[in-house]
């Protein structure tokens, strides 16, 4: 199972929306196959295995699949239906498949065909693996993880706005490396405005070989509409969409409308409208007013923060704006679940403990 999850991890910058799948087939206490679901619309993990044994060498194998098998007809064939006609023996499945058009189905379609099922086998990690596609069909929203890049004394820039670099080069890699990982990038009006980022994955250096870049959608929370029509953000280099209360606009834009939240864009309803559209995982690169907005409502998931060996002063700018935390007792905490050095800096990453 440890290798059937490092062939679905291979998937990690292209399976969106489909889930990141592998599978192995073993017989006689050896390999015979594996494969990984590698793009949506191709084949699943399960038929690319299969599909390099002949009618007889699977039978009586077990196969080790991180993901049940799907028992419906998608963009392709139920997997099942090609593991029960294979002749396997025995099917290790790390998790059931959080989907409702599944869930279960795969598992009993097996049991029935008379295939032994053991189900749990390094389910945890498989988990981690498809965090955002099991929230999105759990929760109906995304998974968001938050990107910040801060100074020792916790300030992501100068009181001017000026932020670039507070880290270094191999900090920035790591990011890109977030970036192609999610299916869309999340920022905000101010940041389009102080920073006039791209928002796009380049892959010089670390990008898998042979894999077609999958760039991220850019979504631009911009409740009253004042972006500029040359912002680097509506570019021909990624779809972008603007998350507004304002319809009515001569600009050539990709909107999505929300209702008002206190006048600005409902978040909330955003993440559905983005669940919606088969967005499973959203990086946050915002301002401490997005950023503060997201997490007072309970939508930050995970924050990773880039510390950087440097002092920017108390006249800088924080990473959030919370003015509803008041007292102690209203402190938002966090479980810090890794802190690692990237080159001078430092990458920790924790989970907000909402109340």
């Amino acid at each position: 199972m440890t290798r059937a999850l490092l062939l679905a991890e291979r998937g990690l910058f292209t399976t969106a929306p489909n889930p990141r799948v592998g599978c192995v087939i073993v017989k006689d206490n050896a390999i015979i196959a594996e494969g990984w679901h590698q793009r949506a619309g191709q084949a699943h993990a399960e038929a690319n295995a299969l599909a390099q044994l002949d009618n007889q060498q699977a039978r009586g194998a077990d196969c080790y699949i991180t993901l049940e098998p799907c028992s419906h007809t998608g963009r392709t064939p139920p997997c099942v239906d090609a593991l029960i006609k294979s002749g396997i023996k025995r099917a290790f499945i790390a998790m059931k498949d959080p989907n409702p058009l599944v869930s279960g189905q795969g598992i009993d379609k097996l049991k029935q065909a008379g295939i032994e099922v053991i189900v749990g086998v390094l389910a945890q990690q498989a988990e981690q693996l498809n965090r955002g596609f099991c929230q999105r069909m759990r929760l109906g929203r995304p998974y968001v993880r938050s990107k910040i890049a801060m100074s020792l004394d916790g300030r992501t820039a100068m009181a001017s706005g000026e932020s670039q670099w507070i880290t270094g080069s191999q900090a920035r890699q790591d990011v890109q490396k977030l970036r192609a990982q999610s299916a869309a990038i999340l920022t905000g009006i101010g940041t389009v405005l102080t920073d006039d980022p791209q928002l796009t994955v380049r892959p010089e250096g670390w990008y898998p070989a042979g894999q077609a870049v999958r760039q991220p959608l850019r979504v631009v929370v911009d409740s009253d509409l004042k972006i500029a029509v040359d912002a680097k953000v509506l570019n021909a280099e990624a779809e972008t969409c603007i998350a507004t209360l304002n319809s009515s606009s001569d600009k050539d834009l990709n909107i999505i409308i929300t209702k008002p939240d206190n006048d600005r864009v409902d978040l909330k309803q955003l993440m559905r409208q983005l669940a919606e559209r088969e967005i499973n995982d959203v990086m946050v690169e915002a301002g401490a007013v997005l950023n503060g907005a997201l997490l007072a409502a309970g939508l930050i998931d995970e924050l990773i923060i880039y510390m950087a060996p440097k002092l920017m002063g108390d006249g800088g700018r924080g990473l959030f704006h919370l003015p509803g935390l008041q007292t102690m007792a209203n402190n938002i905490d966090l479980n810090i679940i890794d802190i690692r050095a990237v080159g001078n800096d430092w990458r920790i990453t924790a989970l907000p403990l909402y109340a």
